[in-house]
């Protein structure tokens, strides 16, 4: 398949979800499935339900049995909005997120058929604004999962999702990640996703573990040696040490009251692109509107293509810098690289 970035995945779940069909969601572990379908929930104004086929019985998606009389029926469990529910307040309906499709027993799957195909469950109509999303593993990740029928294959609109370093960095500032995990990424935006289905370690570096690790440096007090194990955990050994390095360099950087203070005349590492990267990410971190002006002249003795990766950084991070005319100057002079 020709797979995307997860912008145009976005865009094209939508596309399917408005021409009334279900869309299929294929990417390895850890690359953020999950994340594109809650943007796409967002866009829509949907409340998530998120189902876990993998984990299911067929009952759960078929209804339960019911007698009534001579004649026997089946009524749908909650997790399913029918004709007869009521939409959740402030929203405008429902994302029913079937993940981990491929991983689902053959029973699950085929009980799926008719809530892809005929959105029915329990002999019962889906809600007319219930949108359907379905995910999973690829086949060659080695994660458990088994290929789907023709008859299963049929009914979705496949789309293959890429990693791509430019998406997950936008993705990190939006939600307010550890500047010094976007910086490392920005760094080394190889180590994003370092998945191999042959890999020994308990874990892997990818999208998710990197958000982990966001969430771990917010609590560590420490991110020397001492913090390997914690990290080995997250990301792999070999992820972790070398970002374990990365960080020991955002203790050498100048502070930004330094910066603050003297931006003609604080130290510039100009040669160390590591040093440079970890730099940007702090600047971009610690602006303000009452600091932007001297972290500005700071930037300017700032090699050019680090200048681009600051301001556009500054810009994710604090949009309100489009008021400042030093800021807006830079950014006009540097547009066409940005």
């Amino acid at each position: 398949m020709n797979a995307v970035k997860p912008s145009v995945a976005v865009e094209s779940i939508a596309t399917v979800i408005r021409a009334g069909l279900v869309p299929m969601i294929h990417g390895s572990p850890g690359t953020g499935k999950s994340d594109i379908v809650r943007k796409v929930a967002k866009e829509f104004n949907l409340e998530v339900i998120d189902e876990r086929l993998a984990n299911c019985d067929p009952t759960d998606l078929k209804g339960f049995p019911k007698v009534n009389g001579d004649v026997a029926t089946f009524i749908p469990f909650d997790t399913f909005p029918t004709t007869d529910s009521l939409i959740p307040e402030g929203k405008d309906g429902w994302l029913l997120f079937l993940d981990e499709l491929p991983h689902a027993p053959e029973s699950v799957q085929k009980a799926a058929y008719k809530i892809l195909l005929d959105r029915m469950v329990g002999g019962r109509k889906l809600h007319p604004q219930v949108a359907i999303v379905a995910a999973g593993n690829l086949e060659s990740d080695g994660a458990f999962t088994s290929r789907s029928s023709t008859a299963m294959q049929s009914r979705l609109v496949h789309i293959e999702l890429m990693v791509n370093t430019a998406d997950w960095i936008a993705h990190a500032q939006e939600q307010d990640y550890d500047p010094r995990v976007v910086s490392y990424i920005q760094y080394r935006p190889s180590n994003l996703q370092m998945f191999d289905p042959d890999h020994t370690d308990y874990t892997f570096a990818c999208p998710r573990t990197w958000e982990f690790a966001s969430k771990l440096l917010g609590k560590m007090k420490d991110v020397g040696p001492s913090a390997l194990p914690l990290l080995a955990g997250t990301l792999g050994e070999g992820a972790a040490r070398e970002f374990i390095q990365f960080l020991n360099v955002f203790e050498q950087l100048p502070s930004i009251q330094s910066i603050e203070s003297g931006p003609e005349t604080v130290n510039m590492p100009y040669n160390d692109g590591g040093t440079l990267f970890a730099l940007s990410g702090m600047l971009a971190d610690n602006v303000t509107k009452s600091n932007v002006n001297s972290l500005m002249r700071y930037v300017n003795r700032m090699p050019r293509e680090f200048q681009v990766i600051t301001i556009r950084d500054m810009s994710r991070r604090y949009p309100l810098l489009t008021q400042n005319e030093l800021f807006m100057n830079k950014a006009m002079e540097l547009s066409a690289l940005i």
